[in-house]
């Protein structure tokens, strides 16, 4: 792979949705080697529960292994429960960050699917079929008015809607970083931009995106006297 990419190594090593069939010792063991020899820097999960993630710091931790410092999952306005609900203990208790991939939800997010799939867009290739189901159902529906609500934010706070998904995205203490997928370097500079959004994040326009969004998880208190 290395070999491949013309690299001589990884920043990080994703291992993406754990094998029941191996044993957690075994993927440790070989992140930790692929590290020590300089292959990559840090390991980190992708897709895995909460509960993976913490056997294999307890694995690591009872033989003296290299641990995962991070999650990719993905992570918008539409889906938060893993991120806010599932992970908050891992952020504070064995440091381990994530990494939102899908920020801007498979592109439903940037409009341009507002007027039906564009020729060329990822949903209207082969494969993607179920993407332009989930985009142009009820559902997705749904979302896109969602989305369009969320336009006077963007304009009081003088970013594009891309830029606010993200700079929400980056805004909740236990994100690290979020992957950005794009067409363009035109692309790439506009959401880069959402990192300038960042501190014109207060509380009062999250809480007015939660209004809109109407699906912020419980918290732990909530759900222990509910």
């Amino acid at each position: 792979s290395l070999r491949r990419l013309q690299l001589d190594y990884v920043d990080i090593l994703f291992v993406c949705h754990k094998d029941i069939k191996i044993q957690m010792e075994e993927i440790v063991r070989a992140a930790t080697y692929l590290i020590n020899i300089g292959k990559a820097h840090y390991w980190g999960t992708t897709r895995w529960t909460a509960m993976e993630i913490l056997e294999a710091h307890s694995v690591a931790r009872q033989l003296c292994l290299i641990p995962p410092t991070c999650e990719q999952t993905e992570y918008h306005l539409f889906r938060r429960e893993k991120v806010e609900m599932r992970l908050p203990e891992m952020y504070h208790k064995i440091g381990v960050g994530v990494i939102a991939w899908s920020p801007l939800a498979c592109g439903l997010i940037s409009g341009k699917y507002q007027d039906g799939v564009p020729e060329n867009s990822r949903a209207s290739l082969k494969g993607f079929e179920w993407l332009k189901e989930r985009i142009m159902g009820a559902e997705g529906r749904r979302r896109q008015e969602k989305i369009m609500e969320l336009q006077p934010i963007a304009e009081q706070l003088s970013c594009t809607l891309c830029q606010l998904a993200i700079a929400w995205c980056l805004r909740y203490d236990g994100v690290s970083s979020a992957l950005l997928g794009v067409s363009n370097v035109t692309q790439l500079h506009e959401n880069l931009r959402a990192v300038q959004v960042l501190s014109r994040m207060t509380p009062e326009i999250i809480e007015a995106m939660d209004n809109i969004l109407g699906n912020k998880p419980p918290s732990r208190w909530e759900m222990k006297t509910s």
